[in-house]
């Protein structure tokens, strides 16, 4: 395997971090939604936690797209 093909594998599996961020989001306001059908008095509360976890879940799929950037910036030269 030459370095290109392995730049092209490497950009794929840093954007394969989508799919985790997806279901991460995805559970995230799954549970949102169960914890407020439950108790929907603790809605203000756990909604601060739901957004804090929602930007931390998205964060990694940033992550990801900047290391498959960096490695297309690189495959260039």
């Amino acid at each position: 395997m030459d370095a290109s093909s392995a730049a092209l594998l490497g950009m794929g599996l840093a954007a394969a971090g989508f799919a985790g961020a997806g279901v991460g989001i995805g559970y995230i306001f799954g549970k949102m939604i169960e914890a407020v059908a439950r108790q929907p008095e603790a809605e203000a509360r756990v909604a601060k936690y739901m957004w804090i976890g929602f930007a931390l879940v998205e964060a990694i799929a940033l992550y990801g797209i900047v290391i498959a950037f960096i490695i297309m910036g690189l495959r260039g030269k």
